[in-house]
């Protein structure tokens, strides 16, 4: 990897490893619907200008179908139920739970009549993903915050179907105007629901709940998706997939640190298994013999120029 490649990748772990820590911040005096709003609406005013230089969002717009489906499945509803399950789990502990999206992506190209000849060493990292789930659930948390849990599903269902969904019916959009338009749309249908459910502060927020939605729509939505746009240039669309493998970590990293959340020998347990697990999920298949072997790489390429910023 180049220097530039190098510097990109850390870069991008650090801005994808940090929104569970400011999320928990944020939800520690906003409602949960108000940091969505705050999020989505900042990134989408520093996005929509680029996307409109570039003349990305009218290609966007017309195919407006697909793209609702897409910002549902993929902002609209799993931002408002990661930032409410932040509420009752430690931010580590989220980020690690999100590691098992190639896990649900196995299951999401099953369910879209897609489904991938899987090798031993597939269905083994499924194993090991599900058994480094159950580690976090049942063991780490102790299984006491299951609605948590249960929303956390969602999101990784969300974040599993998005990219299938573009690759699916808009693989020829542009990555810059995907993204922009689904913030706007996101922070639209927000404002209503904000402002209906009483979702709007009372009071000024404190300076550091402010900095942490800035940071969320600056750093870990807006920045980072610019991020992976020059990592994947620089490095290719495949290699950048690995990203995934390091986010967890820093996750908990930045949770123990900066919250002083715990560390047991079951999220150590849970971290191992899931990471291993999805990675095993992940790899592809080298058939000898095979000379449709490039189309092997089709999936996660599309899903790292699509990937939503998390």
């Amino acid at each position: 990897m180049t220097r530039r490649g190098l510097i990109l990748f850390a870069a991008l772990g650090i801005a994808w490893g940090i929104p569970y820590l400011f999320i928990k911040v944020a939800v520690s005096e906003l409602d949960p619907a108000m940091v969505v709003l705050g999020r989505s609406a900042l990134a989408a005013i520093l996005l929509l200008p680029l996307a409109f230089f570039r003349r990305e969002v009218a290609a966007v717009v017309r195919r407006w179908k697909p793209m609702l489906a897409y910002t549902v499945v993929e902002i609209i509803l799993p931002w408002y139920f990661l930032t409410s399950a932040e509420q009752r789990l430690p931010s580590s502990t989220a980020g690690l739970l999100l590691a098992t999206v190639p896990l649900a992506g196995v299951a999401i190209a099953f369910a879209m009549g897609r489904p991938e000849r899987l090798s031993r060493m597939n269905w083994l990292g499924i194993a090991l993903g599900m058994l480094g789930v159950a580690a976090l659930v049942g063991l780490d948390i102790g299984g006491s915050d299951l609605i948590a849990v249960a929303q956390m599903a969602v999101v990784v269902v969300g974040y599993a179907l998005g990219p299938a969904i573009l690759a699916r019916w808009m693989p020829d959009l542009p990555g810059v105007g995907v993204v922009a338009v689904s913030l706007a749309a996101t922070a639209v249908v927000y404002v209503p629901f904000v402002l209906f459910t009483g979702a709007w502060p009372t009071s000024m927020p404190s300076a550091a709940v402010i900095v942490a939605v800035i940071v969320l729509a600056v750093v870990c939505s807006a920045l980072a998706f610019l991020l992976m746009l020059g990592l994947i240039a620089e490095i290719g669309p495949v290699k950048a997939t690995t990203i995934t493998y390091v986010n967890p970590a820093v996750a908990i990293i930045a949770g123990v640190a900066v919250l002083g959340e715990r560390v047991t020998i079951w999220t150590i347990v849970g971290f191992v298994l899931v990471l291993a697990g999805s990675y095993l999920v992940t790899r592809k298949r080298q058939d000898a013999g095979v000379p449709a072997a490039a189309g092997a790489e089709a999936a996660p390429a599309e899903q790292a120029t699509v990937e939503q910023p998390r």
